[in-house]
C-alpha cells in the first residue's frame, strides 16, 4: 500500500485537481478539491480507505440476470438494490462486469446501502450477441434500456474507457436519469479520431480492406480489429466538435501514463461539457485501466463524494 504522506496526498491531487470551468480550465481551483479530501486526508489520506467502505461483504456477492428485449440480444446484469442516488457502471470496449473496477463499486455502494447496477454489452461478457457485430449505438441503446427499464431515479454513470463516451451519450439522451457522471480514462471520440488522424494512404488502404486493424496490449490477439461500416456509424455519435448538453456534476479521472487513450481526450470534454461543476483528476502514474488499488480508492473517493454532494441537495 502507498506510504503517500497526508501533505503529498494533497499535493499531488492539488497539483493535477483542474476545477472544470469553461472560460479558463487552465486555473487550478481548489476549493471543492480540499472540501472533497478533507475528510479523507484527516482519517489516514490516501494509504487508507475505510474498511467498512471498500471491503463490503463478499458473501452477499449480487447473482447474475438477464433482460429479455424484443428482437435484440439478452442482457446480463447484476444488481444492488437500494437507495437513490443509484451508481450504474459502464465498461470499456470489449471488457466487461467482473473486472475489478465494477466488483469493488458494487462492495462500495452496498457497504452504503446505494442502489447499484453493472451489466455487459451486447457481444460482451455474459450478454448475448457478438462483438464484432456490435456498434456505438448499439451498446448506447444498451445502455439507455438499462436507465428505462432496469433502475429506479437518477443515477451516477461511472463509464471505463469508451464506457465514458457512452456515459456522455446517455446522459445527453437522458438528462432526468443522470446524477452526475464520473469517467475513468474516458474514450470519447477516441476511435474514429485516431482513425482520421492516419495520413491519406494508410486510411484508403484499410478502406479497401473493409476493416482497421488496432494494436492493443488488451486483447489476447494482440489487436482490435474494426470494421469500416463500425468507424462510419461511431462518426454518429462524436461529441467533441460541439458543446457536449450536459448539466449535471461529471468528474473525470486520467492516468497521464494512460498509452491508449490520451488524457487531453477527458480535458477536451472538459472544456466542452455546459456543466457549471467539472472537475478533471490526473493521476501521475495512472495507466489506463485505473485499477491499482490506489486508483479505486481515488475513484470510490470520488462517488462518495458526489453521493454526499446530491443527498445534501436533496
Amino acid at each position: 500500500m502507498s506510504s503517500v504522506s497526508q501533505r503529498d496526498s494533497l499535493a499531488l491531487l492539488s497539483r493535477y485537481f483542474l476545477s472544470g470551468s469553461r472560460s479558463s480550465m487552465a486555473a487550478v481551483a481548489l476549493r471543492s478539491c480540499r472540501r472533497g479530501l478533507s475528510h479523507i486526508l484527516s482519517n489516514g489520506g490516501l494509504a487508507a480507505l475505510s474498511s467498512k467502505r471498500l471491503e463490503g461483504d463478499r458473501r452477499h456477492k449480487s447473482t447474475v440476470q438477464y433482460a429479455s428485449r424484443p428482437d435484440l440480444p439478452k442482457l446480463a446484469y447484476r444488481r444492488v438494490k437500494g437507495k437513490s442516488p443509484g451508481v450504474v457502471f459502464l465498461p470499456g470496449y470489449g471488457s466487461n462486469m467482473n473486472g475489478q473496477k465494477a466488483e469493488s463499486l458494487e462492495e462500495f455502494c452496498r457497504s452504503l446501502g446505494h442502489s447499484y447496477l453493472r451489466f455487459d454489452y451486447t457481444g460482451h461478457g455474459a450478454s448475448e450477441g457478438v462483438l464484432a457485430e456490435g456498434t456505438i449505438g448499439t451498446w448506447k441503446k444498451d445502455v439507455l434500456f438499462i436507465l428505462d427499464e432496469l433502475t429506479e431515479g437518477p443515477q451516477i454513470l461511472v463509464g471505463s474507457s469508451i464506457g465514458g463516451w457512452l456515459m456522455l451519450l446517455a446522459a445527453i439522451a437522458r438528462p432526468e436519469k443522470t446524477a452526475a457522471l464520473v469517467g475513468i480514462s474516458t474514450a470519447a471520440d477516441h476511435i474514429v479520431t485516431v482513425f482520421n488522424s492516419l495520413p491519406l494512404e494508410t486510411r484508403k488502404e484499410f478502406e479497401e480492406k473493409g476493416e482497421w486493424t488496432l494494436p492493443t496490449k488488451h486483447s489476447e490477439e494482440g489487436f482490435y480489429k474494426f470494421s469500416m461500416d463500425f468507424l462510419r456509424e461511431a462518426e454518429n455519435h462524436c461529441v467533441l466538435q460541439s458543446p457536449i448538453p450536459i448539466t449535471c456534476p461529471v468528474r473525470l479521472i486520467h492516468g497521464l501514463k494512460d498509452e491508449d487513450v490520451p488524457w487531453h481526450i477527458s480535458m477536451q470534454v472538459a472544456e466542452r461539457a455546459l456543466s457549471p461543476d467539472v472537475d478533471v483528476i490526473l493521476r501521475r502514474h495512472g495507466q489506463h485501466r485505473m485499477s491499482d488499488k490506489d486508483d479505486i480508492k481515488l475513484m470510490v473517493y470520488t462517488i462518495d463524494d458526489l453521493i454526499d454532494k446530491l443527498t445534501t441537495l436533496v
